[in-house]
């Protein structure tokens, strides 16, 4: 892992789906800058203990902590526990994601209400919770939205992904005007294609080639990039920064759309 000389000495920081990919990458960067990191997993176990014991392994804290962000109960839970075991939280990422392929017509009701609590109900509510904690110890915070390229140039069969991650960065927006009076300061990352399982899973029929070219870099993003993203975000060099939402797609949301 890249150190990018972030200092978080002393802080805490959870990080959800972090078992894998950009949420462990964050995990990683944000212990080797001196944090002491939670990695929230739902069903990966064995991701999140390989994740923590890296990280111990290079001299850092780290916790894994089970918990599904679509369920209240467990929220509630996973900020209560991390609260106990080394106090309030200075940095919240919310990385852990649903996703839904289904064409618009197909999209059940269910899964509707499935997307929206895991993407947006469920970060809504443990940023409630933690706030409360952060307002409390009376030294701010930092948090941070993982979105996607996709809440602004879609692809088919995506609906309720896209709409989850459009109500993820609106959310950005209105939370960082009402916590600003408390030195609470709330971003978003848009990552475009990063080089992560998923990204290779999706894209193996057609390919790797045909995408990273398409790219105006001409390569995929690598997961410690987003890490860096948002560790910068989180830092004192991003102090006056609130309310944004930064790409950091090698140039695809400039694009120009149709045919070349």
């Amino acid at each position: 892992m890249t150190n990018y000389h972030f200092d978080f000495s002393g802080q805490n920081v959870l990080v959800t789906g972090a078992s894998r990919g950009i949420g462990a990458a964050t995990a990683q960067l944000f212990a080797a800058a001196g944090a002491r990191v939670v990695v929230n997993y739902r069903e990966d176990r064995p991701g999140a203990e390989q994740v923590c014991a890296a990280i111990a392994a290079a001299g850092g804290q780290a916790r894994a902590l089970q918990g599904d962000l679509g369920n209240e109960a467990d929220v509630c839970r996973m900020v209560d526990e991390v609260g106990s075991l080394w106090g309030p939280l200075r940095v919240l990422v919310h990385n852990a994601s649903g996703i839904d392929r289904s064409f618009f017509l197909d999209a059940s009701p269910q899964a509707f209400d499935q997307m929206f609590a895991a993407n947006v109900r469920g970060p809504y509510l443990m940023s409630q919770r933690v706030v409360r904690q952060m307002i409390e110890a009376g030294a701010g915070g930092s948090i941070l939205h993982i979105s996607t390229i996709l809440a602004r140039q879609t692809i088919q069969n995506r609906t309720l992904y896209v709409a989850t991650k459009g109500a993820l960065e609106a959310l950005t927006r209105a939370m960082a005007l009402d916590l600003a009076p408390y030195r609470i300061r709330v971003n978003a990352v848009a990552p475009g294609l990063i080089y992560t399982q998923a990204l290779r899973a999706g894209i193996s029929a057609l390919g790797e080639e045909n995408f990273s070219n398409y790219v105006p870099l001409k390569r995929f993003g690598d997961p410690a990039e987003i890490a860096a993203t948002v560790a910068f975000l989180a830092s004192d060099a991003a102090s006056y920064i609130t309310g944004a939402v930064l790409p950091v797609d090698g140039g695809l949301g400039v694009l120009e759309a149709g045919p070349p």
